[in-house]
């Protein structure tokens, strides 16, 4: 199972406080943990709201809206895609994370859809175009 482990925003994140040599150098062991485990298939920080903008789509219509974002806890501020036996496994890696922030944080761990997850209307036809697009994207990484 492909999970999306979401690490929360912060007033401290969104305000681009950049984490100490010690968180660092804390999560980077962890990391290495993870990618040993074969766990670990990507992950990164996220730069704040203030540098990012949104999408907004009604019908044809589009509309750009720049950052900030109000909703602080509701932003991402860093991710990482693992590949874990059960949500179980995700919650016990999880459980071991260093504190991503200075202060309170919160992780939130997604499943990721699986083709088979789609049923019929992902027809053999949009399931071969799928696998042939990772593939390019996989020789291009």
């Amino acid at each position: 199972m492909k999970v999306a482990v979401l690490v929360k925003a912060t007033k401290d994140s969104e305000a681009g406080v950049m984490p100490t040599e010690e968180m660092f150098r804390e999560m980077g062991e962890f990391n290495e943990a993870l990618v040993k485990a074969g766990i670990m298939i990507s992950g990164d920080g996220l730069h704040p709201s203030s540098k990012g903008v949104r999408i907004q789509f009604s019908g044809t219509s589009r509309t750009v809206v720049d950052g900030p974002f109000a909703e602080t806890k509701e932003l991402v501020a860093g991710f990482w895609v693992w590949q874990v036996k059960s949500m179980a496994e995700a919650i016990e890696w999880v459980k071991r994370c260093p504190n991503p922030m200075p202060g309170p944080s919160e992780i939130e761990i997604r499943p990721m859809f699986e083709p088979e997850d789609f049923g019929e209307e992902f027809t053999p036809e949009l399931r071969e175009q799928e696998e042939r697009l990772r593939g390019e994207i996989a020789s291009k990484g």
